[in-house]
């Protein structure tokens, strides 16, 4: 991973092989990013991409294998239990650009990833919504 700042922000690029969320998670750990937003485009060689279902308060995962297009990436950054919390979503485009996307678990570069982490002051938790089944803002 490289990385340069301008300003509040990071722009970010990610290689072949490594894998985006650790990358990220790492990151902010290394940085000291409480809150923040997440944007980027790339290519994923395979991807962990889950959807919630709200009625039973539990997440399907699909994993992708080969190239896909990352047609965007987007999330937030926050934390939980004073750990570094990525809420991260990702629209993945195939061959014959057919699109998927869901809550991003993982994904492997396949080519590159370039994105930037905008960084904001303050810290936001999370905390479990029994109710709802997911790690609500606690705003």
């Amino acid at each position: 991973m490289k990385t340069k700042k301008i300003g509040s922000k990071y722009f970010i690029r990610i290689d072949r092989g490594e894998e985006i969320v650790e990358s990220l998670k790492n990151f902010c750990k290394e940085n000291g990013i409480k809150l923040g937003t997440v944007y980027g485009i790339g290519a994923t060689s395979k991807a962990v991409v889950g959807f919630f279902e709200a009625e039973t308060k539990k997440y399907h995962s699909k994993e992708f294998s080969g190239g896909h297009e990352i047609a965007p990436l987007a999330g937030n950054i926050t934390t939980m239990n004073g750990e570094t919390y990525l809420h991260l979503h990702i629209n993945l485009c195939d061959a014959e650009q057919r699109s998927y996307g869901g809550h991003l678990n993982s994904a492997v570069v396949g080519a590159t990833f370039e994105g930037f982490v905008d960084v904001m002051d303050g810290e936001i938790e999370r905390e479990l919504s029994e109710d709802i089944g997911l790690n609500l803002l606690k705003i």
